[in-house]
């Protein structure tokens, strides 16, 4: 039987203070398994807000990874060093189950976890160490597509190492895509996979490889000798990083880059030169499976996203509520209320939009969806990402804004936060380049009917009141909106694009909150009016706003 671990005793816990996150949970998982992570997530939230904390601030100033491409005897070793608080944060997040649980049986539960447990693990770790969180992504990617599509004999060799919580060695998992010459243009990819006495080999360079010295395998696409050009050419591969007598699998780092933030997580040049690889389910369909492997990874990028949020929001209102100034403490201006309450009511609606998306996507991927749900969860997941990704700069922004001066300076985790949030409208795709998924599934699957229909059937199942009221009237205008997008030609679709989602993230996040606002009156009424009200800049000049009328009972 499983011995609990007593909670460790810290002041703060970024589960326990966040009644949203602990709601949702509620509403969304069954009474036993919500039981288990409520208890689970309470101890990990105090060690995100303590221990994981205090170690990535060490990690991004002083021990960030290093190379070490040769040992003292003049051979190539390709070590990369991470510090050894970074070890420990290795070892108390895998060990939770954040990969693990999503594809092996909880042991106290008998039955597997699922992407809601395992995105809201995410979500806390990411107020804390979000460039962390990337290591865990790939290897949520990398455990996704061997379950899905290797073989047996792949499986049994690695998945226990990929979804180990402990009991066997670890192997981080990696997703290497981008070329020199190509970089989102996948199709441009030139890394070569030759049949050699029976094996596959790889040759070439990967530009831009996350995880890389830490992965104990790397997913890889490639092109097999003969293979066609542009995309549908390419092969996905298995990589170890090691082989069996633990001497490097001809991989060698070239060069870590020196990036902005995020600098937990060692991002490289990798070159193969006669790596062995495993071909992973079907030859032809390399590309189709890392983009499944990639939806998957920007839900990582939202939960990422939203932790930094988080964190912000909860940075700024702790320090505006210790700090006075021209006589009265902060959080008595009603322009800081402004602030803070906006903010608020904003993180508010994108979480619970989240956590709607990862339920339907755990339905999806379970083999549970319609094929009407399966292209919806693609529209919502580059709405969310998209949306999530920008929130995240401005978050950080306005929360170095509410510290003034001192949210400039290193001591405070501000400037990180903005350091880190930056690259995550870069990470799993641009704004460019969802916005070229929603163009793609209108013209293909007339996404845009979908949409409305969905939301339409959702808001049909409430009781009428101004929130469904403001909520109606927006869905209206966002169904001629899409009728008028959908007859445009592609050249133009392209210049609207991201216009359009904007709208349509606006919409979504409207429909959730009002849902959650029904379940959970009071609180969440007023946090659905305080967002209706600025998401659609309802409010007239010199009217008082909601957010400063609800803002002593929300942060009471």
């Amino acid at each position: 039987m499983k011995v609990l671990a007593k909670q460790p005793d810290y002041t703060e816990n970024f589960y326990l203070q966040d009644e949203t996150l602990q709601n949702i949970l509620k509403d969304k998982l069954p009474s036993p398994f919500f039981n288990y992570a409520d208890r689970e997530l309470a101890i990990f939230g105090a060690l995100c807000a303590g221990p994981i904390d205090e170690r990535a601030k060490h990690t991004d100033r002083e021990g960030e990874p290093r190379l070490i491409r040769y040992d003292k005897f003049g051979e190539e070793t390709s070590h990369v060093w991470v510090n050894e608080g970074y070890k420990q944060t290795v070892k108390d997040t895998y060990n939770t189950g954040i990969v693990g649980y999503v594809h092996k049986e909880i042991p106290e539960l008998g039955h597997r976890g699922n992407y809601l447990y395992s995105f809201a693990q995410g979500y806390i770790l990411s107020q804390s160490e979000p460039g962390f969180y990337c290591p865990v992504t790939l290897t949520m990617a990398t455990a996704y597509l061997f379950d899905h599509y290797a073989d047996e004999a792949l499986k049994k060799r690695f998945m226990p190492h990929i979804c180990s919580t402990g009991g066997v060695k670890l192997y981080e998992g990696a997703t290497f895509l981008t070329e020199r010459q190509g970089g989102s243009d996948v199709g441009a990819n030139v890394v070569e996979a030759r049949f050699i006495d029976g094996a596959y080999y790889l040759y070439g360079e990967k530009y831009f490889a996350s995880n890389a010295g830490q992965c104990g395998v790397a997913m890889v696409l490639a092109r097999m000798e003969g293979a066609s050009s542009g995309s549908k050419g390419l092969t996905l591969f298995a990589v170890p990083w090691h082989l069996d007598d633990d001497s490097l699998n001809g991989i060698t780092v070239r060069r870590l880059k020196d990036k902005l933030g995020v600098r937990a997580v060692p991002s490289g040049e990798v070159v193969f030169d006669h790596a062995k690889a495993y071909i992973v389910g079907d030859a032809s369909k390399g590309i189709y499976y890392m983009l499944e492997a990639l939806n998957l990874s920007r839900i990582c990028n939202a939960a990422a996203s939203l932790g930094i949020m988080q964190r912000a929001l909860q940075e700024a209102y702790t320090y505006t509520s210790a700090r006075s100034s021209f006589g009265s403490q902060l959080t008595q201006y009603p322009v800081i209320q402004y602030s803070l309450m906006k903010l608020k009511a904003k993180q508010h609606a994108e979480l619970i939009s989240l956590f709607d998306l990862i339920e339907l996507y755990d339905n999806v991927t379970a083999g549970n969806g319609t094929k009407e749900e399966q292209i919806l969860v693609r529209l919502l997941i580059a709405l969310v990402k998209k949306e999530t990704a920008e929130q995240a700069i401005h978050f950080s922004h306005e929360a170095i804004e509410l510290h003034g001066g001192n949210g400039y300076i290193e001591d405070f985790v501000t400037p990180r936060l903005l350091r880190d949030a930056q690259v995550l409208t870069v990470w799993e795709g641009t704004a460019n380049i969802l916005a070229l998924e929603l163009i793609r599934l209108v013209q293909k699957f007339s996404v845009q009917d979908l949409f409305i229909q969905r939301m339409e059937q959702r808001l049909s199942l409430l009781i009428p009141c101004r929130l469904t009221e403001i909520t109606e009237a927006k869905l209206e205008e966002t169904r001629e909106l899409l009728q008028q997008f959908a007859a445009l030609d592609e050249t133009m679709q392209t210049f609207e694009a991201k216009a359009v989602m904007k709208q349509l993230v606006s919409l979504y996040e409207s429909v959730n909150v009002v849902e959650y606002a029904k379940k959970h009156r009071g609180r969440g009424e007023q946090l659905a009016a305080v967002f209706l009200e600025e998401e659609w800049n309802l409010r007239s000049l010199g009217e008082q706003a909601k957010a400063i009328r609800y803002f002593g009972g929300i942060f009471s």
